[in-house]
Order: structure tokens, then sequence, then C-alpha cells
């Protein structure tokens, strides 16, 4: 079974994904954390975004995988874990324009899709719902109101010794939103057949019984 969360910046979706990987024994593949590490890569390399040759060249000797250690996920790039470097607010500042680019996309849907080929699989990002898995058995759409994304983020950015502010941070998820829900390819947006859950108000249990309860049962 392949459940799909899209959603904006901060509405729990990876939490909620762990969870339900954790304790229904679900594969979780974060691709938010795929363009992360391209991202990284690109930075640390120097490349301008408007060099598609490069971009390419860098693609082609990239590896990205994902390994649990410790009951936790990991991200590795190039066998180097990257797990808590691609979690910064440089990264978060460059990531949906990384993602836009139209190379960047084909090469991470094409090893999305390969990775949601077996098993059960819970997956979550931003156009997981309407590109890479649009016919999963479970679709679901993650939303709050930027205000309360903001704290989220700008807090779990705080834990992690980062020196920002809420208002950077929210402006930060403001042009995330816009980016994600303009570019050319994978915008963010609703599918059809998504069920849409509102996580303002609800903690992290109440939103997992919610997505749960509409996991469809095996007769």
């Amino acid at each position: 079974m392949m459940i799909a969360i899209d959603g904006p910046a901060g509405t729990g979706k990876g939490t909620i994904a762990k969870l339900i990987s954790d304790r229904l024994g679900f594969m979780y593949i974060d691709t938010g954390a795929m363009y992360r590490s391209i991202t990284l890569k690109i930075l640390r390399e120097g490349i301008s975004l408007d060099k598609l040759d490069s971009i390419k060249d860098l693609l082609e000797r990239t590896v990205i995988t994902f390994k649990t250690i410790e009951n936790k996920q990991h991200v590795f790039l190039d066998e180097e874990d990257v797990t808590d470097f691609i979690r910064t607010p440089e990264i978060n500042d460059t990531v949906s324009l990384v993602s836009a680019i139209p190379e960047i996309r084909v090469k991470m849907v094409e090893l999305q899709r390969k990775l949601g080929e077996s098993g059960n699989v819970i997956m979550e990002g931003r156009d997981i719902t309407t590109v890479v898995f649009p016919h999963a058995e479970l679709k679901i759409y993650l939303d709050a109101s930027i205000e309360i994304r903001a704290m989220r983020r700008y807090k779990e950015l705080i834990e992690k010794g980062n020196v920002v502010t809420y208002e950077d941070t929210l402006e930060s998820i403001r042009k995330r939103d816009y980016n994600d829900m303009h570019k050319e390819m994978g915008a963010l947006k609703i599918a059809e057949d998504a069920i849409v859950i509102d996580t303002s108000n609800l903690s992290i249990e109440e939103v997992y019984e919610a997505v749960v309860a509409k996991i469809p049962k095996n007769e």
C-alpha cells in the first residue's frame, strides 16, 4: 500500500509519516530530504542554479540513501550522513529554488518511484499525491495556518542551535510557500481526491489518529 502525504512546510508531514512508519511498519521515504541533500551538494560545490550542465553532472555522480540507525531515519549523501546538515536556515531558503529545476525534479521523481515500488510505503513531500504517486491508495494533504507553521519551524531550529528569529522564520515560510505553489513542475496543490486535514489546533497524536482512520482496511 502507498500512503502519499503532501502539504506546505511545518504542517507535521514528517512527524506523522515517521509515526506511521514506526507503529504500522511502513517504509518511510522523506522526499524533502532528497531535495535538501541535492541543495546541500550544490551549495557546497558553489554551483549556480542556472548552470544546467553542471547540475546534470552533479546529479549523475550523486547517491542518496536512507538508513535507520537507533530507530531514527538518517539521510546519506554519497555515503556521508547529512541528516543534521540539511536542516539549516540556508538550506530552508534555497531548497524550493533547487527543487523547481526540471532536471532535478525528473531525476528525483524517478528515484522516488523506484523506492516506492514494493511493500507498504508512506511518502511525504509536495507533489506525491499529484505527480509521483497519483494512484496512491490513500492521499492526505496536511495544512495549517502560516503563523502556526512558522512557530513550529522556529522552535525546531532553535532546539537545534540555530540563531534565528520568529519574524525571519515566518518570512522564510512565506517565500517557501510561494515558490512551492508556483513551480513549473511539481507545484504544491491539493489533489482532487486527497483528504485535507488542518493540523493548526491538533496534537501530533490527534493528527496521527485522523490519518490512520482513513487507511483502507483489507477485506
